[in-house]
């Protein structure tokens, strides 16, 4: 079955840098576009990057344009997210996300951004 295993959040001060890994299992990966998605108490769950499956197309909510950077390694099975220049506004659940005839998401990794 499809398994999508998030890492790599925590506690950062605002102007750090953070990078979350999406360990993706149970399908073929490398056919299949994956996001990036996160969500805090309260809102909705909110689209942050996406990247294709070949990995040469991405797109970025405003938001985090020119700050985080989507890639990720066919052969590694893995979707990664750079976050640069954090700030408290970055707080969140952050949960990898692959549309694969539904939707299926990771357990979410928590990142907070405070001094």
């Amino acid at each position: 079955q499809v398994q999508l295993v998030e890492s790599g959040g925590g506690l950062v001060q605002p102007g750090g840098s953070l990078r979350l890994s999406c360990l993706a299992s149970g399908f073929g990966f490398s056919s299949y576009a994956m996001s990036w998605y996160r969500q805090v108490p309260g809102k909705e769950r909110e689209l942050v990057a996406r990247i294709s499956n070949g990995g040469g197309t991405t797109t970025y909510a405003d938001s985090v344009k020119g700050r985080f950077t989507i890639s990720r390694d066919n052969y590694k099975n893995t979707v990664w997210l750079q976050m640069n220049s954090l700030n408290p506004e970055d707080t969140a659940v952050y949960y990898c996300h692959v549309n694969r005839w539904g939707d299926y998401w990771g357990q979410g990794t928590q990142v907070t951004v405070s001094s």
